[in-house]
């Protein structure tokens, strides 16, 4: 079973829906007993900051997604899901983000001809053997919507890099700890393939 952290942050619908698509079962949730109790968990999430992380503390589950990580189950963050578990946003400075993983969000610099958000399709360069990527092409084309993005501050746990005016750290690994700025959900046969290959991970 695949839960989905519910912390009124949008976006659960459409990673519910693509999950049934590959034939993973799922449950939207936020009581900690089944968080824990499921073999799989997703971070989603669109919108700010600083009132997610709020949501995550009203319903106290910051410590859950504690254990969850240091159970080593299987946990995948998607775009705000990502930001969330570094240290903090450009977005709301001085809000704390989880800091499960090291490095900061930052926002993507104005330039001429460049929208912000960034919204479509780009295509990713693969640096390393990330297990999310596993039977996918090389430069696979995902979808993003965000106007802030990730600078990890070590380079050994992106998996995943774009363009879009500055590089742009588009999906980590470490450990049982995923994350995606794009939506994989979002992101057709290849988000897909990501999805089904998070599902086919094992926990410790």
């Amino acid at each position: 079973m695949i839960a989905i952290i519910d912390y009124d942050a949008g976006n659960l619908k459409s990673v519910q829906k693509a999950l049934l698509h590959i034939g993973q079962e799922s449950i939207v949730t936020r009581k900690p007993k089944e968080l824990l109790a499921a073999d799989h968990v997703i971070l989603p999430g669109v919108g700010a900051f600083g009132v997610a992380m709020d949501q995550l503390k009203r319903y106290d589950l910051i410590p859950v997604i504690e254990e969850l990580v240091q159970r080593q189950t299987p946990f995948l963050g998607i775009c705000l899901g990502l930001q969330l578990l570094f240290e903090g946003s450009e977005e709301n400075s001085g809000v704390e983000g989880l800091s499960l993983l090291p490095g900061e969000i930052r926002r993507i610099p104005s330039k001429p001809g460049l929208k912000i958000p960034h919204i479509g399709w780009n295509s990713l360069a693969l640096p390393r053997t990330g297990r999310l990527f596993q039977g996918i092409a090389a430069e696979p084309y995902v979808y993003f919507v965000h106007s802030y993005y990730l600078k990890a501050r070590e380079e050994a746990i992106v998996t995943a890099v774009t363009e879009y005016g500055v590089p742009i750290h588009a999906s980590v690994e470490q450990g049982n700890l995923f994350a995606c700025q794009f939506h994989p959900e979002k992101s057709s046969e290849t988000g897909l393939m990501i999805l089904k290959n998070f599902a086919a991970l094992g926990g410790a």
